[in-house]
């Protein structure tokens, strides 16, 4: 986050402004083109209360998740546009909306500390900030509306990713609008190499006052219900179970993995499905490659503390000349990069960043992933490729165009665990079995 956008020390300000402006603070590094998993975390990290951290980070996702209808109310309200030196003073009131509608906070002491929060550097806009708070609370009834028959505006979406869904799923468009502007529930999947039952985890949770829910499809995957760190619970510290959710797991799960197989993790940070591969088949002889250099540092120290047996290498799968020793796969997993349209309601900031134009190079990367490695798997071994994306031009158009050109590529039909059928392969659009939107798809080779 740039310095300019970090908002005053918070220890001088009351913890309620301190939390709204340290918001305010990621929402315009975000605009400014920040992640928010880059953004947040340092900001955050300046607020002493956990219940302050947490307020602030819920009040930075609604405010994605509803920014465009949010722009929306406050052009509305305001008279005229904000000059462009108080736009802290744009990103307060978002948040101000946010409270008020999203988290349903108590509306004068909402009011009332984001007014305080402006006041801080903008002291001649506090009235007027005010003003326009309080007249959302008497006008939202009527403000709501105003994008009733505009569905993009109404579900904050940009309108090419709109249309895009409209088009590849027309009878579900609008659930999937709606789920991704929910909060994301927090799976767990059990190691079953040191849980041989979940329900004793799911017992000791229960001591702590966090119940849980099991997948019918998925026997290790499990729902936390209502609010808890998993960091918080038993069995967390010896590696008992990963957080990760329903959907992504289906990846792994189509590998049909076997005791002894040589396995290729192509596209692996940030390491959920290396982890996964080696807790279902430790005797696998795993590879586990990513292009990003940090990020394998990064899983090389998390894959010692859990005991992972896995060679790690920074590289580009595509570039099969620098790292293979032609030594063919008996599986190899292809969790392509994408458009992340499956993630939004985990990852907010993409309504705001991705783009349609970002689409062909995203296409171009997922064929070359897949044209360079289908020759190093073997005869009668299986490839999944998966992508954390709706879009059908990233999923089912791309591994139908593959099969067409590959005489000796053929389709495994999966069961309806996966998903629903698409093309050659299975798609969960958002909320469905309360997962992520998530691909997956298996190829066979014939000859």
């Amino acid at each position: 986050m740039s310095a300019s956008l970090h908002p005053s020390p918070v220890s001088r300000f009351p913890p309620g402004v301190a939390v709204r402006r340290t918001a305010a603070a990621v929402l315009l590094a975000v605009r400014d083109g920040n992640s928010l998993k880059s953004a947040l975390p340092g900001a955050l990290g300046g607020l002493a209360d956990p219940r302050d951290r947490a307020l602030c980070e819920s009040l930075c996702f609604h405010s994605l998740r509803h920014l465009r209808r949010y722009d929306d109310i406050l052009s509305a309200l305001l008279d005229k546009p904000l000059p462009p030196a108080s736009r802290e003073v744009h990103a307060l009131l978002l948040i101000g909306l946010a409270q008020l509608d999203a988290l349903g906070l108590v509306e004068h002491a909402a009011v009332a500390a984001t007014v305080e929060a402006v006041r801080v550097k903008h002291p001649r806009l506090a009235g007027l900030s005010n003003a326009i708070l309080r007249r959302y609370l008497r006008e939202r009834a009527v403000l709501a509306t105003r994008c009733v028959d505009l569905p993009a505006v109404r579900f904050s979406h940009p309108d090419w990713l709109y249309l895009q869904l409209q088009r590849d799923w027309p009878d579900d468009v609008l659930g999937v609008l709606a789920a991704n502007t929910t909060e994301a529930p927090v799976w767990i999947r059990v190691n079953r190499s040191r849980v041989d039952d979940p329900e004793r985890l799911r017992a000791a949770w229960r001591t702590q006052g966090v119940e849980s829910e099991a997948a019918s499809h998925q026997p290790l995957a499990l729902r936390l219900v209502g609010s808890g760190l998993p960091t918080l619970l038993a069995g967390w510290a010896q590696g008992h179970f990963a957080v990760q959710d329903v959907s992504v797991q289906n990846a792994v799960r189509a590998m049909d993995l076997q005791p002894g197989l040589r396995v290729l993790d192509a596209c692996a940070a940030p390491g959920g499905k290396t982890v996964q591969i080696h807790d279902l088949c430790p005797q696998a002889d795993l590879l586990a490659l990513d292009v990003d250099a940090r990020r394998v540092r990064r899983m090389q120290d998390a894959f010692a503390r859990q005991g992972v047996t896995a060679e790690l290498r920074a590289v580009d799968a595509a570039q099969v000349a620098q790292w293979w020793d032609g030594q063919r796969f008996e599986r190899i997993l292809i969790d392509a990069p994408c458009s992340g349209t499956g993630v939004i309601r985990r990852q907010p900031d993409i309504l705001l960043h991705r783009r349609e134009s970002d689409l062909p190079a995203l296409h171009q990367r997922q064929r070359s992933l897949l044209e360079a490695l289908w020759p190093l798997l073997s005869v009668g071994g299986r490839l999944v490729y998966a992508t954390c994306s709706v879009l059908k031009s990233e999923n089912a158009d791309t591994v139908g165009a593959f099969l067409a050109d590959h005489t000796d590529a053929e389709s495994i039909l999966l069961d309806a665990s996966f998903g629903r059928p698409s093309g050659a392969g299975w798609q969960r659009l958002p909320g469905e079995a309360g997962g992520d939107g998530f691909f997956v798809a298996a190829l066979r080779k014939t000859h």
